[in-house]
């Protein structure tokens, strides 16, 4: 318990950067993954070959290597932001494209039929995604959704790497302070159970309350 006690306000540090960082980089994931989305199953080819390349290109590019990209490619474009806006950046991008693909197979799951008679009401192809077929998408794409923001926050360890203040990055220096290293690392473990299960829970009243009963 001694790590613990004796090194709580630094603990406490790395955790608060890690749930921003988590709060922060899903909120943006959900939303671009939205759009990706929406772009993936538009009738405009343009939009839809937009949407296939963002995520063919981000779910197969290594995290690391978009850290690499965002924080040491846009300073050179002449975007300078902190580094947590980086991190946020990168990790809300990459995790979007899995966003997107958990909610078009959602769309997937709704029939056909359901779009074809909002069009013949006169709807909208943007009426009839929003009001039509993602509220019935979106009830059964809650669990994995869920399991994508779980990942998202063990993903954001790596932002740690890139002079960002979270939970892993403790360990750094803890060990310099000559502490024990299995118990640092066994209350950083601690640390990211108690985020992962929140996401857990918070997902598994949200599936109770608005999921497709089984």
């Amino acid at each position: 318990m001694d790590v613990l006690t004796d090194n709580f306000s630094l603990y406490g540090k790395g955790f608060l950067g890690t749930v921003e960082l988590t709060v922060y980089a899903s909120a943006l994931a959900l939303v671009l993954g939205f759009v990706m989305a929406s772009f993936r199953v538009a009738p405009v080819g343009s939009l839809r070959a937009f949407g296939t390349v963002w995520v063919t290109v981000l779910r197969n590019t290594p995290l690391t290597l978009l850290f690499f990209a965002v924080m040491l490619g846009l300073p050179r474009f002449g975007l300078v932001l902190p580094f947590e806006l980086f991190a946020v950046l990168a990790l809300g991008c990459y995790t979007s494209a899995f966003v997107c693909e958990v909610l078009r197979s959602g769309i997937n799951t709704v029939p056909r039929g359901q779009g074809e008679a909002a069009r013949s009401l006169g709807m909208t192809f943007t009426q009839t995604l929003g009001t039509v077929v993602l509220p019935q998408a979106f009830r059964t794409v809650i669990p994995p959704i869920g399991s994508t923001l779980i990942a998202l926050a063990k993903n954001s360890a790596i932002a740690g790497a890139f002079s960002v203040t979270e939970l892993l990055g403790t360990y750094k220096t803890l060990s310099e302070l000559g502490y024990n290293i299995v118990w640092t690392f066994v209350w950083i473990a601690v640390g990211y159970l108690i985020i992962t299960l929140t996401i857990s829970a918070l997902f598994h009243v949200m599936e109770k309350r608005w999921g497709v009963a089984r």
